[in-house]
């Protein structure tokens, strides 16, 4: 077996490549910072049985629009018809972010999305091309809930409430968290499920049928929930701070996976 990873030094991408290497799989990488001249039709594709497509402008605030539709979309885009033409199978980092904020129940795949940034809208262009093309070669979309976990550190205001909470509370003895976040609910996974979904479906690349599943954890916690596990954990105390202005419009307050359609097909919650 032999697995292409883009967008290895990022959060999960060292996380999958980690387990990559324990499974005794050939691994080859490519991230856009190393080359940012490189497209899809330039990378090496010899011998290669699956594409895992995790690189992307992962932050929810970037406002350069044709950047994250260059990087986003028609990078995706390329990247897919390289792979159908191939005959490689693919997945596809997507986002529960799609959704955006009309749901305060489990999330499922065929419900209606309203993306509220442009990170969003540009997971969420990427689906509907697959889905409109009558061959897809079996592509794998799965659309990650809130992952936290080891080695999200570089990411700064983009890491996860649990990382950004014990760096607070390690350096400082105090946790932020805005107004209102008794109400601010997320389905919280741990980087080594969304990991082990991706081995297992590339274990089982003959049986794992193509299309788009939730990987979350199938429930919904508080982010002052989060906060007060880690202010128990580190002995810090926890401050209420505005909410800001700039995200009210654009900030999903609700995500929750139904994750029934994904453990149909995999087993990952046992």
């Amino acid at each position: 077996m032999k697995v292409l990873v883009t967008g290895h030094k990022g959060f999960i991408g060292q996380n999958l490549c980690k387990a990559i290497h324990e499974e005794g799989w050939d691994l080859t990488t490519f991230d856009i910072i190393d080359n940012p001249s490189l497209r899809p039709k330039d990378l090496d594709f010899t011998d290669v049985d699956v594409v895992v497509h995790l690189g992307a402008i992962s932050s929810t605030t970037e406002t350069d629009i044709r950047k994250i539709m260059d990087l986003n979309l028609s990078w995706s885009i390329e990247m897919f018809e390289e792979c159908k033409s191939r005959n490689i199978n693919m997945q596809f980092a997507s986002s529960a972010s799609v959704y955006g904020n009309r749901y305060r129940r489990p999330m499922k795949e065929d419900d209606h999305c309203s993306p509220l940034n442009y990170y969003a809208m540009s997971k969420y262009l990427f689906e509907e091309y697959v889905n409109k093309c009558s061959h897809t070669n079996g592509v794998q979309i799965f659309r990650y809930f809130n992952v936290y976990g080891q080695n999200e550190d570089h990411k700064g205001s983009q890491a996860s409430p649990y990382t950004q909470f014990a760096k607070q509370a390690k350096e400082t003895g105090v946790i932020k968290v805005f107004k209102g976040s008794e109400k601010f609910m997320r389905d919280f996974v741990h980087v080594d499920r969304v990991v082990e979904v991706h081995i297992k479906s590339i274990k089982s690349i003959n049986e794992f049928s193509g299309g788009t599943y939730n990987v979350g954890s199938g429930y919904a916690r508080s982010f002052l929930d989060v906060a007060r596990d880690v202010a128990l954990l580190y002995n810090a105390t926890i401050e209420t701070i505005p909410f800001p202005e700039n995200l009210k419009q654009h900030y999903q307050y609700y995500t929750q996976a139904n994750i029934s359609k994904l453990e149909s097909i995999v087993s990952v919650y046992g």
